[in-house]
């Protein structure tokens, strides 16, 4: 047998857990609520599997699984851990690299459908994340772990001077990722990532989508109970708004699945007490939220999944499709960069998935896309999947922030 480079190990555990959800909230089905309280004795295996990284070569990715009538190239190369997207309305793609603490501005300028010009607009802001271009205002919203900051766009497309208009957002904890987006509403939402795994928060703004002015005034929770929540949207029929949440560690390979929200104001998620569709967090059972006697009471009360996909599957940036350059079917879905599992045999994610949604704007199933950045044995993979914008052409980008690739995904004879 061949040596995996890989790390891999096992902890087995039994627990007292609610009855699992049904097969049929599996892999983008809508999720129901257990019909009894009923505990039951369970046993957790819990892994740790993480794909040696490789190169990116033009074999791999031609290697990739992509739909008939598709085809992926390369859009830019040699970046620095590029991590999250906004395209401004002139095509120019600003990209965030949490590490290096810049934001690029790449540019197609010839029409190829690959960048030819990369001009870095703002250094030395380590921990730079979420970005957002605000067309109506010529602004870009940029989001550090603790800042919240505002440029005016400038007419060469670089960033005019940051103004801070919000500061003092929670510590990093596990999920320092901080992405931001201006709604319908013309008010500015900030996802805030839980601070640890499943403790109880510490501060109220963990695990939360908070909302604010512009300006930055007025902050309020929009919903709690998010895990991490980074990748959302408004649908654009509904304006509905739509995120793809995290779940739990250490409840085994398949639990819990990584969930589809329809995300309202004041509405509770769940996390860290409840997971999917009403199944109890042991680890909290004996600690009820304030108000509530029990867990059990409390899980009848928060709000459900509209469906959920592979657990540890890792959702990040989500982009609503618009154009017009995919047939006809995609347009008003969702696709979402999977970044993929560390914690699951087999690896989970590594791929692209499609949110297929009604001619009303509700969501039916969750399914496969683009996908192989992982080898089928698990043991490598060539890109851990981030960003994911549209481009005016209606072409659609996704990152790899480990080899520092974004890929365009076009259809027939689009370039």
């Amino acid at each position: 047998m061949r040596n995996l480079p890989l790390i891999s190990a096992s902890i087995i555990a039994a627990i007292v857990l609610l009855p699992a959800a049904s097969a049929g909230a599996r892999q983008g089905q809508p999720a129901t609520r257990p019909s009894s309280d009923q505990a039951v004795q369970s046993e957790v295996t819990g892994n740790v599997l993480r794909p040696a990284p490789v190169e990116a070569t033009d074999e791999r990715i031609a290697s990739l699984n992509v739909p008939e009538g598709f085809t992926i190239s390369v859009f830019a190369r040699d970046l620095e851990k590029p991590r999250w997207f906004a395209v401004a309305g002139d095509g120019s793609v600003y990209v965030t690299s949490r590490e290096a603490g810049t934001v690029v501005r790449l540019r197609d300028t010839d029409g190829d459908g690959s960048a030819d010009e990369n001009q870095t607009v703002l250094r030395d802001k380590p921990g730079i994340h979420g970005i957002w271009i605000d067309q109506e205002e010529r602004q870009v919203f940029l989001v550090d772990i603790h800042d919240v900051y505002r440029a005016p766009l400038e007419e060469g497309g670089g960033f005019g001077e940051l103004e801070t208009i919000v500061s003092g957002l929670p510590d990093a904890g596990q999920h320092p990722n901080r992405t931001l987006a201006i709604g319908p509403d013309r008010k500015l939402y900030i996802s805030v990532g839980s601070l640890s795994n499943s403790a109880t928060e510490r501060d109220e703004r963990a695990a939360t989508m908070v909302r604010c002015e512009l300006d930055g005034s007025g902050m309020e929770i929009f919903a709690k109970g998010l895990r991490n929540t980074i990748g959302f949207g408004w649908h654009p029929r509904t304006r509905e708004m739509w995120g793809m949440d995290h779940g739990i560690d250490w409840l085994g390979d398949d639990k819990p699945e990584e969930e589809l929200n329809r995300l309202e104001e004041g509405k509770h998620y769940g996390h860290p007490w409840v997971w999917n569709d009403g199944n109890v967090n042991e680890d909290k059972a004996q600690d009820p939220p304030e108000g509530y006697q029990s867990v059990e009471a409390f899980a009848r009360e928060v709000a459900q999944p509209a469906l959920t996909y592979t657990a540890h599957a890792s959702p990040l940036q989500m982009a609503f499709y618009t154009g017009d350059a995919f047939p006809a079917e995609f347009r008003g879905d969702a696709f979402v960069a999977m970044r993929g599992s560390w914690n699951r045999r087999p690896p989970s994610g590594y791929e692209v998935v499609r949110i297929d949604f009604d001619d009303q704007g509700q969501p039916r199933s969750i399914e496969p896309f683009i996908g192989r950045w992982v080898s089928e044995d698990g043991a490598e993979h060539f890109g851990r999947l981030c960003g994911m914008a549209m481009l005016p052409d209606g072409s659609l980008l996704v990152g790899d922030d480990t080899n520092g690739v974004i890929y365009r995904v076009t259809h027939g004879a689009g370039r």
